[in-house]
């Protein structure tokens, strides 16, 4: 049974559709990567979730029943735009919202200081978050976010802002996290960040729902029946067997006489084919089915629509 659901969402503002329809199945203890060009919907969606705004039809479920006001404690939302309060002291605010949460004074500096420790950030404890940097300030948010420890959590563009060390580091964290059991959806525009994280993804265009399921069916639907092989010797030999069968998409000398060559089979081949064909005239180094990336399949699936 799917930790959350939302089901059959619509939603409006005036004349604009912002969601039509639009439904997320997300299974316990996964990443659910919520995908989009802008304006696709997903903000809207996130905080409806987040009971920021309400449907104008259509129902939440958390564990296969309504979801409720009170559940939103059991969830941590880490908006795009950052809401930190600039002249208040690190320490100080951080103590605040995880008291907010339900947390006690004493467990919550208790948690604090682990993961203040973890992100070696002891020494802001006493700086103002005006103080602090863009990523700096984020490693903050992120620390209040998760600290109550919910079943749901909710990152928009967790990533925005962190350098490559930092983004690293976070993502390391995240998949921590699903590790233990947290649930998380999690929108972004970086599909590479989507292809090292997620399990499940929906991607919405145009307030509908054109694209969900995991990640391994998907890239399974769009595949182009491509394939790379590396191997030494009789290249010539098989350049003209496979002539006129295949059509060779890429082909190069590698150091030590070894060669690369790409090639996409007929609509009816399969590798099998073509590993069996290769086998009598090279010797293989190695062979592999080419899927496409999340980045192809967005810009496909968004462009039919």
């Amino acid at each position: 049974m799917p930790l959350f659901e939302a089901l059959n969402i619509d939603k409006s503002f005036g004349s604009f559709k912002a969601l039509d329809d639009v439904s997320i199945h997300v299974p316990d203890s996964s990443i659910y990567g919520l995908l989009g060009p802008n304006g696709a919907g997903k903000t809207t969606l996130i905080r409806i979730i987040n009971r920021i705004t309400a449907p104008d039809k259509g129902e939440l479920l958390l564990e296969g029943r309504p979801y409720t006001y009170e559940d939103l404690m059991k969830v941590g939302y880490l908006p795009e735009e950052r809401g930190l309060y600039k002249k208040m002291k690190v320490g100080e605010q951080s103590l605040y919202l995880a008291r907010l949460k339900g947390l006690s004074k004493t467990d919550a500096y208790k948690k604090l200081k682990h993961w203040f420790t973890k992100f070696e950030m002891m020494g802001w404890w006493n700086k103002k978050i005006e103080e602090l940097s863009k990523g700096m300030a984020q490693k903050v948010q992120f620390i209040i976010t998760v600290l109550h420890e919910p079943k749901l959590l909710i990152f928009d563009e967790p990533f925005s802002g962190f350098d490559p060390v930092n983004a690293g580091m976070l993502k390391k964290e995240v998949l921590e996290l699903k590790e233990k059991g947290t649930t998380i959806i999690f929108s972004t525009h970086d599909m590479a960040s989507v292809e090292e994280l997620c399990d499940y993804i929906t991607l919405i265009n145009k307030s509908k729902t054109i694209l969900e399921g995991s990640v391994a069916d998907i890239k399974q639907q769009f595949k182009m029946n491509l394939y790379e092989l590396v191997y030494a010797g009789g290249h010539d030999q098989l350049l003209e067997q496979l002539n006129g069968k295949i059509s060779i998409i890429h082909s190069q000398m590698l150091p030590g006489g070894k060669h690369l060559m790409r090639v996409q089979m007929p609509e009816k081949g399969n590798g099998n084919e073509l590993l069996s064909t290769a086998m009598n005239y090279v010797n293989i180094i190695s062979f592999q089915e080419l899927l496409p990336t999340m980045n192809e399949i967005f810009i496909k699936a968004v462009s039919k629509n």
